[in-house]
């Protein structure tokens, strides 16, 4: 069955969420957390930070913390990737949502400097993941989202946003704001 995996990235894990179906109304098939920072170091959760609202300036600790990042994200992305594939989905693509574009070292203030470096890597981190599995990786930013989706797709924002509160609510497992983001981003590409 054609399915398209969707992510919703934020520091240190992403919401995943697979979609299959027809495009006019798919179904999640499956979403779960996708861990990007391992949970036995906690720092690499921000590895940008020393401390509370203190950026982390030691060359050594942020190489190690973020080789970090991107081997257990590599490992937890590809892990998910070959579970969506062993289930019998062939995948058409990856969507990444992202809540900016920003360049950090554009950001003068220390603080909000480290969390868009630290956006920017686990960003990069989902993208490059994604690719490594062979699929193809779109990216959008999560304020044009819905606005895109819903040209994309041929309804209203509303209409979409309202489609999608339903799509995977379940009484068993959470469907808030980063699993629609996610499933929007997946539904695109389906």
């Amino acid at each position: 069955m054609q399915a398209t995996i969707g992510f919703r990235v934020k520091s240190g894990w992403a919401a995943a969420v697979l979609l299959a179906g027809p495009t006019a109304m798919p179904r999640v098939s499956a979403h779960r957390v996708v861990e990007l920072s391992d949970p036995a170091v906690p720092a690499s959760r921000q590895p940008y930070h020393a401390g509370r609202g203190v950026g982390q300036t030691d060359p050594a600790t942020l190489q190690r913390l973020t080789a970090g990042v991107h081997r257990f994200a590599a490992q937890s992305i590809g892990e998910w990737v070959h579970s969506c594939r062993a289930a019998g989905y062939l995948l058409g693509g990856a969507g990444v949502v992202v809540g900016s574009e920003m360049d950090p070292e554009r950001i003068l203030n220390p603080h909000i400097r480290a969390h868009a470096a630290e956006g920017r890597l686990f960003r990069n981190v989902v993208e490059d993941g994604t690719r490594s599995c062979g699929l193809t990786c779109t990216t959008f930013v999560e304020r044009d989202l819905f606005a895109h989706a819903a040209a994309i797709l041929g309804r209203s924002e509303a209409s979409l946003k309202r489609d999608l509160a339903q799509l995977g609510r379940t009484p068993d497992r959470p469907w808030r704001q980063e699993q629609k983001a996610a499933a929007t981003a997946a539904w695109v590409l389906l």
